[in-house]
């Protein structure tokens, strides 16, 4: 069947190649760059991200390269409002976002699908690493590059009109058929950091909107140890730049437990007092039933991070995670996303954790 596609095309060899095959599977592809910024050369610059001048240039000359219209669409307000502000709103109330997924969620999978449905498209194409297969999402095969975390905040309507065409390829195989195809980005180097954030300073960043505002760093029993310039600027499982002027009794290094913006307190300890063993997410999004009552499956905890075998149990608007074994470092803002192997079964936002049981 014939779809009307609106490929999502960012500049990077990815989103070139995704669109390149739907155009060949003959699919009515029009490409469209999404402009982030209203000052481009604010966010990055060269390769680095998806927001910059040279990024629309490479789309453009991509789309001219597989024969398809091409567009660029203004996105910088609601991009600015929906991922830059809550991004920084979030570090602000002690939590750690994760921006390419809320970019997801609020921007390729709102914005700009609603957009492409008014305007009568069937899909929106992307160059994510995954798989859908009968309204199933799944991991891409090239486990490096799997995708599958980023998007499972998406819901079934949404993914109803997704398309994914990289998800049963490798990278490196991606690259060498960007380069049969002539497109100039077969080599272009990956985008990586957060795309809105210049020279990579989050810190730097968050102080610049957020103002300096200094407070204690204390140990687990409330020792003040050092001091720091703006509790937003640390998250949970952070070891380096603490800023400590008092080394630990048993000269271990020490990691931060716990951020709290009521009392602009930032708590540090050893590393085994990261261990968390239970975990309540709110907003969960299945894609499927919720199974009833508890039911085994993994859960992974950041992008690209550690997947851990678990239970879960839905309990209204809650989802509750117990981990057959301790994980380090999770930190609330986070998302925990189920799966069943490589099946995604659903996303939801961690809101609280809880150490192993004594």
């Amino acid at each position: 069947m014939t779809l009307r596609v609106l490929a999502a095309m960012s500049g990077g060899v990815d989103s070139a190649v995704a669109a390149a095959r739907a155009a060949e599977a003959g699919h009515d592809v029009t490409g469209v760059h999404m402009a982030l910024s209203s000052n481009p050369q604010s966010y990055r610059t060269g390769a680095r991200g998806c927001c910059t001048l040279e990024d629309s240039r490479d789309a453009r000359r991509a789309a001219d390269a597989i024969g398809i219209p091409f567009y660029v669409w203004d996105l910088a307000e609601r991009f600015h409002r929906d991922v830059v502000e809550d991004f920084v709103s979030e570090y602000a109330a002690g939590r750690t976002p994760n921006p390419c997924l809320r970019c997801n969620e609020k921007i390729k999978f709102a914005a700009l699908l609603d957009r492409a449905l008014a305007l009568g498209f069937d899909a929106v194409c992307t160059g994510h690493y995954a798989r859908l297969e009968d309204g199933v999402l799944r991991r891409g095969v090239d486990q490096a590059k799997d995708q599958s975390y980023v998007l499972a905040v998406c819901t079934p309507d949404q993914l109803a009109h997704a398309l994914f065409p990289l998800g049963d390829t490798s990278k490196a195989d991606i690259r060498r058929e960007a380069g049969r195809r002539g497109l100039q980005v077969a080599d272009k180097p990956d985008s990586h950091d957060i795309c809105f954030i210049a020279d990579g300073d989050t810190r730097g960043f968050l102080a610049e909107r957020l103002g300096a505002a200094p407070g204690p760093i204390v140990d687990a029993d409330g020792n003040e140890v050092g001091e720091h310039d703006g509790a937003y600027a640390y998250t949970i499982g952070q070891r380096k730049g603490l800023r400590i002027g008092t080394p630990a009794p048993d000269g271990r290094p020490r990691y931060v437990l716990d951020v709290s913006p009521v009392t602009n307190t930032v708590t540090v300890g050893p590393r085994e007092s990261l261990d968390v063993q239970e975990i309540t997410g709110e907003r969960p999004v299945w894609l499927g039933d919720a199974p009833a009552g508890p039911f085994p499956c993994q859960v992974q905890l950041r992008a690209h991070g550690e997947v851990h075998d678990c239970t879960a149990e839905r309990h209204g608007d809650t989802l509750r995670i117990r981990l057959a074994s301790p994980a380090r470092g999770v930190a609330t803002g986070q998302t925990a996303v189920l799966y069943e192997g490589d099946r995604v079964l659903a996303s939801s936002t961690i809101a609280e954790t809880a150490t192993v049981p004594a």
